[in-house]
């Protein structure tokens, strides 16, 4: 028995599906964002925003299936994915010991549930890649597009309404583009997930002109939100591509660019022109490096192996310092999960991010350059502020569709409830 593909156009199926996939990403990154400084509204809008993408994301998979393909995907990379699950597992053993069992188990849910958006999610373009070969459907298409629209949002919000779009830092002398909305350094990584995103829109001289349009406004958002290691992410990732560039003139031009805005913006963003007192800042991490310090030298040793419980750094709500500012959180994912897991949490954590790294390693040059420029910006980020395994935030989205798409491949073997899915959906015929 042979099987066969029939022939048919399924464009008009393909450019529903691609935007429906990118209306999801960016309300459901939307949803992370304050919208309200009501608490209530913005509960609301999480909570039932967040399940309402979920469901979305089902739905668009089993849309894909019903048009015609048959979720036979394999695993791969399982080592990856499986101390991911490890670090869930601790994180929901932990409410027996949690100093707020309701916090953690609202920061634990939060985190499984966008795992399972993104479960469905990754599932829906692999099975696009194995059914329908030809589609123009891409996720770091969908990345670069959906940051470009959000950071738009506050670009035109900081010209039309600054006293929402902006935060006054340091006494009022300073406007970081986010407002109450999004903390800067946060808006900051999401300018830099667009460019890596967009970046590779470049490469494939995809709306070329459009593109660069669309990245020199991320670039202007990411200015204006001040982020030093936001802007260090982006300069890493354009220095990424060139380094892999086989065009010569791509690498050239991109070098000069780089040569004539690197210096500017590190003076501006980084150095804070040179201010003295702004230097002192800079070396100090804004406080965090003797708030690190004093969380080891004095909160680890309290529960050293298995922690406060999953997001929780102290007995109280605030850890306290003699020395240092209080704080609910670390800003500092791994200084988080040593506090809220311990060192077994750490351990596990460790272990993840190095099979992680090795199943990115193991994929083809693309799809290895998209995950590893991706997390540039998501991995500096997580240095100083909530981070991959920090309270819930679109880093963790981010940092799970990368885990997810390394956790699968195509599968070579149709069973017979496959293939007579197929058959009836009009995709095969036997002979």
């Amino acid at each position: 028995m042979k099987l066969e593909f029939i022939p048919k156009d399924h464009s008009a199926f393909l450019r529903k599906i691609n935007w429906q996939l990118l209306l999801i990403l960016l309300l459901m990154t939307a949803c992370f964002f304050t919208w309200s400084e009501n608490v209530v509204i913005t509960r609301i809008i999480k909570v039932i925003g967040r399940m309402g993408m979920l469901a979305a994301s089902w739905y668009v998979y089993r849309s894909i299936i019903l048009y015609g393909a048959a979720d036979n995907l394999k695993t791969n990379n399982v080592l990856s994915i499986s101390f991911y699950g490890l670090y869930l597992l601790l994180g929901f053993a932990s409410f027996m010991w949690s100093t707020n069992v309701g916090y953690s188990a609202l920061q634990w849910f939060m985190t499984s549930q966008t795992l399972v958006f993104c479960f469905f999610f990754v599932k829906s373009l692999y099975l696009l890649d194995q059914f329908f070969p030809e589609h123009p459907i891409r996720l770091y298409n969908l990345l670069g597009n959906s940051a470009f629209l959000l950071i738009l949002v506050f670009v035109i919000g900081m010209w039309v309404n600054p006293d929402v779009f902006y935060r006054l830092t340091h006494g009022g002398e300073e406007a970081r583009l986010g407002g109450y909305m999004m903390n800067p350094n946060e808006l900051g990584m999401l300018a830099g997930v667009g460019v890596a995103g967009l970046m590779f829109d470049i490469r494939r001289n995809h709306n070329k002109w459009w593109t660069i349009v669309k990245l020199l406004i991320l670039f202007y958002g990411l200015f204006a939100t001040g982020s030093r290691s936001s802007l260090i992410g982006a300069l890493l990732i354009i220095g990424f591509h060139v380094l892999q560039s086989e065009k010569k003139k791509f690498a050239i031009a991109a070098i000069v660019v780089m040569m004539m805005v690197a210096p500017i913006a590190i003076y501006k963003v980084v150095l804070k022109d040179g201010d003295p007192e702004r230097m002192e800042e800079v070396l100090t991490l804004t406080g965090r490096l003797p708030f690190w310090q004093a969380l080891i030298n004095e909160g680890l040793p309290r529960e050293p192996l298995l922690g406060f419980g999953f997001m929780r750094i102290d007995y109280k709500e605030y850890f306290q310092s003699a020395h240092t500012y209080p704080g609910k959180m670390t800003h500092n994912t791994f200084m988080q999960v040593l506090m809220n897991l311990g060192l077994v949490g750490m351990t596990l954590v460790l272990f993840q991010m190095v099979f992680t790294a090795r199943g990115i390693l193991r994929e083809d040059a693309e799809k290895k350059l998209m995950l590893f420029c991706l997390l540039i910006p998501i991995i500096i980020n997580s240095f100083t502020e909530f981070g991959v395994f920090g309270e819930s935030n679109y880093g963790i989205l981010f940092y799970q569709l990368v885990i997810l798409y390394i956790s699968f491949q195509a599968g070579t073997v149709l069973s017979p409830r496959h293939r007579l899915h197929l058959v009836k959906m009009g995709r095969i015929r036997v002979q």
